[in-house]
């Protein structure tokens, strides 16, 4: 099973290289709801709604999106995995609003092409989009 291991890997906001971070990798042993059960295990959490409107985040069992947060010595790290049908990419930032972004991106992709259900408006590209629509459901703006 390869779908968590760790690696060295490069944070995509500040590139600091660091080691040993928990990354899952393509999972083809089942489908989607087998790999949330998978990595909700091992401390990543699958996020069903995202914005001030919990639009969905995906189309489960066949899109998702997970995150999880940590730290070492120099502060917090926060890791995203987008699951699309077995193939995952995992990605890892160093700030909250880095990591917010970049599930931002996806979430408006998603939108975007009809896979999710969204805001009923959406601009043209995810950076365009309203500070309330780019966090997890719930979550205050600070």
């Amino acid at each position: 099973m390869n779908a968590l291991r760790t690696a060295t890997v490069t944070t995509a906001d500040t590139k600091e290289v660091i080691e040993a971070l928990p990354v899952l990798g393509n999972w083809y042993n089942g489908d989607g709801y087998d790999w949330m059960g998978r990595v909700e295990a091992r401390g990543w959490h699958v996020i069903s709604g995202w914005g001030c409107d919990g639009w969905d985040l995906g189309s489960w069992p066949y899109i998702m999106i997970a995150g999880i947060r940590t730290r070492d010595a120099a502060g917090e790290l926060w890791g995203m995995a987008s699951y699309c049908e077995g193939d995952v990419t995992t990605a890892w930032h160093r700030t909250r609003q880095a990591h917010w972004e970049e599930i931002s991106r996806h979430a408006h992709f998603h939108w975007q092409s009809g896979q999710s259900e969204g805001p009923a408006t959406l601009p043209a590209t995810a950076e365009k989009m309203p500070p309330e629509w780019k966090r997890p459901y719930g979550e205050p703006i600070r």
